[in-house]
């Protein structure tokens, strides 16, 4: 899987998740510090494969993270040519009535749900690991918390509970508490969550185009393997991913009112190398698993829906680069008083100045990218 040791969650939370007899754990991992790799060798060491019925639960928020679980799954689990995985996702229809033989499933909340209690395709009751990834994004999607809460009250006493978050706000620590009884818990201290591998900065423009213009010459002067460009509005990154693509570079555009399958088709893409540049929503700001991302651009500021900072957002934005220890590069774009007023506000929340980077001048650009 690409780790000569193992990383500070593996080496925390594997001893709790292997342990005789299992134990509960509430952990606080970024994506991008080999927390699946941690879980699913914790669903792997519990599995029978001569047994041909679900075992394992893993509820991801969104589809795509589904589909990467997944991939880490079959890749560690390769060595069981009998286990087999099961993808409970919207549009995977199976007949009423059936009963699944996989012994792993992973899937969302509501399909999961549905094949727990209404279509009866999963017995709760034989289930022994249940993981719940990135219960921060859950709780921020409508009816995702509560439809975990119904899954997790099917289950039996004895499941082993693990829930995985990037950041740990109240809300999502008494949600956690309500999932999880007797846990253990893995937290952070919130320096250390701003991967100290990525260097950040901002540059001031006055417009959209100038943004525009600043991207163009940060591309000009330093060589980009591959990029994740972040943007507020459906409509900017539309506008902005054609622009990019009359300048010749080869842009994928993902957002949120694409089909499900469309959108994994576009990520696929971008994995694949196909596309160098990758203009998003917020919908692609959590667990898209890119190593060859080496710039994030925050073309827009996140906000919340009252215009305040959006924190974790950031912080997972930024964390598409700099993944499992490698160095990665981070540029705000800055085209107003209020967007400086929230890159201000950011940098006190985590404690880490952002540098003012100078886009007209190469000889500066050239120096951060080495």
């Amino acid at each position: 899987m690409g780790f000569n040791r193992p990383s500070k969650i593996q080496e925390n939370a594997l001893p709790m998740m292997l342990a005789e007899p299992p134990q509960n754990l509430i952990a606080q991992s970024q994506s991008g510090t080999g927390k699946t790799a941690a879980f699913v060798l914790a669903m792997l060491s519990r599995v029978e494969p001569a047994d041909r019925y679900p075992q394992c639960l893993c509820l991801s928020p969104t589809y795509e993270l589904a589909l990467q679980t997944g991939k880490v799954i079959e890749q560690m689990g390769r060595f069981h040519p009998e286990l087999k995985l099961a993808y409970a996702v919207r549009g995977n229809k199976l007949e009423r009535g059936q009963k699944i033989s996989e012994q792993i499933v992973i899937g969302t909340p509501g399909t999961v749900l549905d094949w727990c209690s209404k279509l009866k395709f999963i017995d709760p009751k034989k289930i022994k690991v249940f993981v719940l990834d990135e219960a921060d994004v859950m709780i921020a999607t409508q009816g995702h918390q509560d439809q975990s809460i119904r899954i997790q009250r099917m289950l039996p006493r004895n499941c082993q509970m693990l829930l995985f978050s990037a950041t740990f706000e109240d809300s999502v620590w008494k949600f956690a508490q309500k999932v999880v009884p007797d846990p253990n818990v893995i937290k952070l201290k919130r320096e250390e969550e701003t991967l100290d591998t990525i260097k950040q900065y901002y540059v001031l423009c006055s417009n959209r185009d100038e943004k525009f213009q600043a991207l163009c010459n940060l591309y000009g002067a330093i060589t980009i393997a591959q990029a994740m460009i972040f943007c507020h509005t459906r409509k900017t990154a539309s506008w902005l991913a054609a622009e990019l693509s009359k300048e010749g570079h080869q842009v994928a555009l993902l957002s949120g009112e694409m089909m499900v399958e469309q959108r994994a088709a576009v990520i696929e893409r971008f994995r694949e190398g196909k596309e160098k540049v990758l203009v998003t929503t917020n919908v692609c700001a959590r667990g898209i698993d890119v190593e060859q991302v080496s710039v994030v651009i925050n073309f827009d500021l996140p906000v919340d829906k009252d215009g305040n900072p959006d924190n974790e957002t950031y912080l997972h934005r930024i964390g598409r680069t700099g993944r499992f220890g490698k160095r990665g590069l981070a540029v705000n774009m800055i085209d107003s008083k209020h967007s400086m007023d929230i890159l201000n506000r950011i940098q006190e929340h985590f404690n880490k100045k952002i540098e003012r980077l100078d886009t007209d001048d190469l000889d500066e650009i050239e120096k951060i990218a080495n």
